[in-house]
Order: structure tokens, then C-alpha cells, then sequence
């Protein structure tokens, strides 16, 4: 339970939590709402100590072990391979594993009968809570996090260092994960995730036994993980006991309700404050004037809801006409190396007001698919063919590196024009995104993450486009940011192809999936829901005919789609044999477990027993235990492997 009592917090004078009271129960899951600055992470620092509120109490109870995703890595866990930081994941069992030698050492020399004993109780403390912080699997989940993740096993033992901030941060989320923590805490760990990884993510946090804390944007998470949502706004908290959805029905039902009891009670003080005027001036009518004083000095004013705090608009301009085709892909090839190519013999048409989504695992080649498109790549091999008067708008992922900080927002929007373009128009496009009045005087590197969005907008239709190319457009932006930008994109009538983590996002504004995969670029011609369950039946269907290739013979066709029947056959039967001997290791694990909980139970149960022999038979049991974790670790990845093949096949 997480209790947080009459809780203030301000800065430079202005409350951003103020008289907060709000319990959260041990095992609930928690989805953690608002507009950006709001104070949700400040909310989160509190939980972990590291905000120390202004008045007020937060009472955790006592022991309970925390797991935060941090931001920022220390310089010396740089150094370390990514393996080993992510598998160093509770900082207790070092401190228990020194102690545990540091007691085993003294136990050699000890002649001491009661002091033995005491030892020995120690011993099977240590042991036990070594067994219960998972300290012998750590190394085989973390494996399956990372790989889960993203990361492939070859790069397992590279340098932290070697990876970019947005792999670092994966790293620091399979590390908290495999923590083991009683309240987990994210915030925003959905950031740095392709779509594959933030569905695994999903999948694992259902089986999360904890409480859990979510501070997310993602609408998808939000509905599949919690069960209760706090929503914090203009410096309160306030619970919806559900998911998003509903709280979303709930707050919109309290905001109907409280509207309506308003009107009634200013309705009620209207007529009791014309009655006290009317009587107050007659003495016989004294007596009722002072009772409808009484009357309306009862009446408590009614609290309106608050808004959410986001003021900004999102507006697009009608797109100029184009012809019917946006733009064409004709066998196009791409790769950054000589002999290495992310794709090869792409041939796919994009029809104007088409809306497509480019999903796949990171590295795959989705954002080097928009830059094709947009004309910033060129292909090794093949040609990317604009559509008939066609005018292209490109959101890059690095738009808050392209812009000078300098800037005026409105200085901003016009050095987007093409040479020469009237001005006319700037002040008109800026407030469509929200920038009006004084907003077109701020410099461009004062503005929030969700500001620079809206000014990239801004900057791509001061020339109206009928292709836009959208990376990652929801990155910075908040719940109701993001719900304004899908509903700008549903209504605009010219081409999008984008690239998002966001599952919501692209369920609600794609009407076209692009995969991308270590098979190719494969077209579904629907959305992501269709997708997902195309994709998954043609995964799961062993026998499905392989399309020939143009100008194929039809005999070699035929010997083909024998080979990969073949391949399939085969890989399914090591497939299940994988499958089975991992079950009848871990079962084995859970046999050997247990033996050794009986023995460490008798250690430390103050009977008399045989010491020497009970410590024989301990030793002996973990010299079994890692023998059958190192053949269950080789097992397990080799499984992962034998999958990863059966999907490539299948693709």
C-alpha cells in the first residue's frame, strides 16, 4: 500500500500537487494520466525519495524493494558489456553474496558450538533470500529480455557504450524488469520501443505479480495493464477505479453530472439571494429573510472538473490535387554497407490519399523506408517515383536538431518557405498549430517536446503538402495531443506514410500496413487489427503456398514450395522437441528447488541435525542446480533461435 497524505508541492512559488490524498493498494495497477508537466514524475520522486514533498506524509511499507527505469546510465555501467549490466538487476545479492562468504569463511575456522549455530542460521538466510532474489536465472532472463527487446544475440557482450541513448534505455527497462521489485515504477517506457517490443512489453506486464505505477502517452498500454487510473491535473489527483476507456466515460459522466449540479445550485442561490433582497427591507419579513440567508450560506459551491491543461490546436490545410498514384516503389534496394542490404527488390505503389503505417522491429529499415520515399536516401538499385503533382512534407525524427534555437516560432515557419513565396500566409499557418498573439514571439528552443511537433507541422504546410511523411510523430506529445494530431490526420484528405511506436495511433489513422521483416517489405491492404490477424494465420499455417516469382517455371515453383514444406516439417519437430526438453529442465529446476529449501530449512530450524553431512548434501545439490541451469540456459536459447527460424520461414 502506497499512502500519499495531505501531499504539497510547489516550485517558485506555484503548486504543481497541492493537499494530495490518494491511496494506492499492494497489487493494483496503476495507469498514471495527464498533460505533460502536470507532475506526474514528481509524483513518482516522491515514491522513491528522491522529491521530498513540501507538507505532508507518503507511508510505503516497510522493505519494500522498488524498481525505476532511470534515465540517465552511470559513466562506470557504460563500461560494462550489456549482458552483465542488465543481469546486475538486484543490487542486494552482492552485498548477500559477500556476506554469505564472509560467513562461510568463519564457519571454517569456528569451534564454537553456539556461535556455529548462529552462523549456520545466518548461512541459510543468505542462501535462501540469494534462491529468492533469483540470483541463478538472472543471467537466462535477462537474455530473453533483451532479446525480447530487440537486441541480437550477438551483441550481447559489446560495450554498453556502443549503443545509442535509445538502446541504453532499453537495456536500463529489461534490467528494471527482471528486478523482481514489489512496486515497479515506468514512466514512459514505451519511448525508445518499436511496436513488437511494446507488445512483448505488454505481455510480460500481465504476468507482473507486483504493484505497478505506469506513467504513460500510450493509450495501448493503458487499456491492456491497468486497473485503476490516477489522473493528475492543475495540482490534484484524482482515482478512476478502471482503464483508460473508462476512465475516459467517467470523467467525461462526472463532468456531465457536476455541470448539471451547478446549474441547480446557482439556480437554488439565485432565488434564495431575490427573496433575502425582496424581504430584507420589511420588517414583518425579517425572520424569513435571515432563514434564507441560513438557507443559502448552507449551499457549497460545486467544483467543476478541471480541463486538461493542453491549449493547443492542430488544423491542417486542404492538400493541393495530385494524380492517383502518391508515389511508386520499383525494385528498389538499400543498404548502408557494400554486400548489406536492409532490403532489396521492393516494388509497391502508395494510392493518393492512402493512409499507411511502416511497422517492424527496430533495424529493420522503417525510417530508411520514409527517407527513400522522401527523396533524402537514394536506393543502391531500383527507383522511388513520385506521383503527378505531387508535393512532399517530411517530419524527420531529429525535427528538434533541424530548427535554430534562436529562432522566433514565427521566424521559424517562414525560412520553411520556398524562395521567393509570399510571407502572407505565416501567421495564418502558425495559428492553425497553435501559435497565435504572443506564442509567435517565443524562441523556438524554449518550447516543450509537444510545441516542436506543432512547429514542425507548421513548418511542412506553410507549403501545404498532399504527401506527408510522418517519424515518430507522437513522441512528445501527451494523451490529448495525440488524440488531436490522429483526428487531424483521419480528416485530411492527402497521403500519410508513417512510422510510430504508438499501437493507438496507428490502429486509429492507418489504413495500410507496410511490414518490415528479414523476409522483405510485405503490403497488407488493411489495417493494423487486419494485420495482426493476417499475419498471424499466415504464421501459424504450415502448408501455405509460396507465390511464384514472375516468369517463374512453374516445375521450380513447385520444387520450392516443396523445400520450405519441407524446412517447415523439420523446424516444427525441433521446435517441439526444444519445447519439451526446456518444459521437463524446468520442471527438474523446480524438483531440485525444493530439495534445497528442505535442506536450508533444516539448517536453519535450530534441531539437532548432522551440520557436516546436511552441508555436504547442500554443496553437492548446487554443484545439480548449476549444472541443470547451464543446461537449461543452452536449451532456452536455442529454442529462441529454433522460433525466430520458424517465423523467418513462415514470413
Amino acid at each position: 500500500m502506497i499512502d500519499f497524505r495531505n501531499i504539497s508541492k510547489s516550485y517558485s512559488g506555484e503548486y504543481i500537487l497541492k493537499d494530495v490524498n490518494c491511496r494506492i493498494n499492494t497489487g493494483e495497477r496503476v495507469g498514471v494520466v495527464g498533460p505533460n508537466g502536470a507532475g506526474k514524475s514528481t509524483l513518482f520522486g516522491m515514491v522513491t525519495g528522491e522529491v521530498v514533498p513540501d507538507s505532508g506524509e507518503i507511508v510505503i511499507p516497510r522493505d519494500s524493494r522498488l524498481g525505476i527505469m532511470r534515465q540517465h546510465i552511470p559513466e562506470t555501467d557504460l563500461q560494462r558489456t550489456l549482458l552483465e549490466f542488465t543481469a546486475d538487476a538486484v543490487p542486494e545479492l552482492k552485498r548477500y553474496s559477500a556476506e554469505l562468504e564472509d560467513v562461510e569463511s568463519r564457519m571454517a575456522v569456528c569451534e564454537d558450538d553456539g556461535e556455529l549455530e548462529v552462523l549456520l542460521k545466518r548461512h541459510g538466510f543468505l542462501q535462501s533470500s540469494i534462491e529468492h532474489l533469483g540470483a541463478y536465472h538472472l543471467d537466462v532472463e535477462a537474455k530473453q529480455a533483451l532479446t525480447s527487446l530487440g537486441f541480437p544475440v550477438s551483441k550481447l557482450e559489446v560495450p554498453l557504450s556502443e549503443f545509442s541513448g535509445g538502446w541504453q534505455m532499453r537495456a536500463a527497462l529489461a534490467r528494471v524488469l527482471i528486478s523482481r521489485p514489489d512496486i515497479l515504477l515506468l514512466d514512459e517506457p514505451s519511448n525508445y520501443l518499436d511496436i513488437p517490443a511494446v507488445e512483448w512489453l505488454c505481455r510480460f506486464l500481465a504476468n507482473f505479480q507486483g504493484t505497478l505505477l505506469l506513467i504513460s502517452h500510450d493509450r495501448f498500454l493503458l487499456r491492456k495493464l491497468a486497473s485503476v487510473t490516477l489522473e493528475v491535473n492543475r495540482g490534484s489527483v484524482t482515482r478512476y477505479a478502471g482503464n483508460y476507456d473508462f476512465y475516459r466515460r467517467e470523467r467525461e459522466q462526472r463532468k456531465i453530472t457536476l455541470e448539471a449540479a451547478k446549474r441547480n445550485a446557482d439556480h437554488k442561490k439565485e432565488q434564495l439571494e431575490r427573496m433575502i433582497d425582496r424581504f430584507r427591507a420589511k420588517s414583518t419579513k425579517a425572520a424569513a429573510a435571515k432563514s434564507a440567508q441560513k438557507k443559502l450560506d448552507r449551499i457549497e459551491d460545486v467544483k467543476l472538473t478541471e480541463s486538461l491543461d493542453y491549449h493547443g490546436v492542430i488544423r491542417f490545410p486542404s492538400p493541393p490535387p495530385s494524380g492517383a498514384e502518391a508515389a511508386r516503389f520499383e525494385g528498389v534496394s538499400f543498404g548502408y554497407e557494400p554486400g548489406k542490404m536492409l532490403f532489396e527488390n521492393v516494388t509497391m505503389d502508395i494510392a493518393a490519399g492512402e493512409k499507411l503505417a511502416v511497422i517492424g522491429y527496430n533495424g529493420m529499415g522503417k525510417t530508411t523506408l520514409l527517407k527513400l520515399l522522401a527523396g533524402v536516401l537514394k536506393p543502391v538499385a531500383g527507383k522511388v517515383v513520385p506521383g503527378h503533382h505531387i508535393v512532399m512534407g517530411y517530419q524527420a525524427q531529429e525535427f528538434g536538431e533541424l530548427v535554430n534555437d534562436r529562432l522566433s516560432v514565427y521566424d521559424a515557419v517562414k525560412s520553411a518557405l520556398p524562395a521567393g513565396a509570399s510571407t502572407a500566409n505565416v501567421a495564418n499557418v502558425a495559428g492553425s498549430f497553435g501559435f497565435s498573439g504572443d506564442a509567435m514571439k517565443k524562441p523556438c528552443g524554449v518550447l516543450s517536446g509537444g510545441e516542436k511537433i506543432r512547429l514542425q507541422m507548421a513548418r511542412i504546410f506553410v507549403n501545404p503538402p498532399n504527401l506527408l511523411i510522418l517519424d515518430e510523430p507522437t513522441t512528445h506529445l501527451d494523451l490529448a495531443a495525440r488524440e488531436l494530431l490522429q483526428e487531424a490526420l483521419r480528416n485530411y484528405t492527402g497521403t500519410v506514410a508513417m512510422v510510430s511506436h504508438d499501437i493507438e495511433f496507428v490502429r486509429n489513422v492507418a489504413g495500410t500496413v507496410w511490414e518490415v521483416s528479414p523476409a522483405g517489405v510485405k503490403k497488407y491492404f488493411g489495417n493494423y487489427d487486419y494485420y495482426l490477424e493476417k499475419s498471424a494465420a499466415l504464421n501459424q499455417n504450415a502448408v501455405t503456398a509460396v507465390s511464384p516469382v514472375p516468369g517463374e517455371n512453374p516445375a521450380t515453383a513447385k520444387e520450392r514450395r516443396r523445400a520450405r514444406a519441407q524446412a517447415r516439417s523439420a523446424i516444427q519437430g525441433e521446435l517441439n522437441k526444444a519445447k519439451k526438453d526446456v518444459e521437463k529442465l524446468e520442471a527438474l529446476l523446480e524438483e531440485q528447488s525444493v530439495r534445497k529449501s528442505v535442506l536450508v530449512a533444516k539448517l536453519s530450524s535450530g534441531e539437532k541435525v548432522d551440520f557436516a553431512k546436511l552441508n555436504s548434501e547442500l554443496a553437492a545439490l548446487d554443484k545439480e542446480i548449476a549444472d541443470t541451469e547451464s543446461r537449461w540456459e543452452n536449451r532456452a536459447m536455442e529454442l529462441e533461435a529454433l522460433r525466430l527460424e520458424n517465423d523467418r520461414i513462415n514470413a
